[in-house]
């Protein structure tokens, strides 16, 4: 079991926990600073707009992260529904973590290089 940075009520709340993304943890930090706090909607407009290069956040797109969010948004979304909660009264609460580390395969060239690895959590509470 997974420990979580936010824990609120399970009635008014979802979680969604993307664990092992093959992501850069300081992308998707900047991008999860930019969608916490913001409204459900807004905050998947948003993504939706950086993955399809309509915005930038400081002259960068941040495409892999923002995929990757935008999954985790589209399933806590559906989680939200099967509860029965309203998508426009969600706010997104959104945390990195690093990931675990290890290394490539063992081949000349690329030995002692680490993967990316970053472990994402998205809470989706109630107002």
């Amino acid at each position: 079991m997974w420990k979580y940075a936010l824990n609120p009520k399970k009635e008014k709340s979802v979680k969604v926990f993307g664990r092992a993304l093959r992501v850069s943890r300081k992308n998707s930090v900047a991008v999860c600073r930019k969608i916490s706090g913001k409204p459900l909607p807004k905050a998947k407009a948003l993504v939706e707009r950086l993955v399809n290069a309509e915005q930038n956040l400081d002259g960068k797109y941040y495409t892999n992260a923002s995929k990757a969010i935008l999954e985790l948004l589209k399933s806590a979304e559906n989680n939200a529904e099967f509860k029965g909660m309203e998508a426009e009264r969600l706010i997104v609460n959104a945390s990195v973590h690093q990931g675990f580390r290890f290394f490539r395969p063992r081949r000349f060239k690329l030995r002692r290089r680490m993967r990316k690895v970053t472990n994402i959590q998205l809470v989706l509470k109630e107002s």
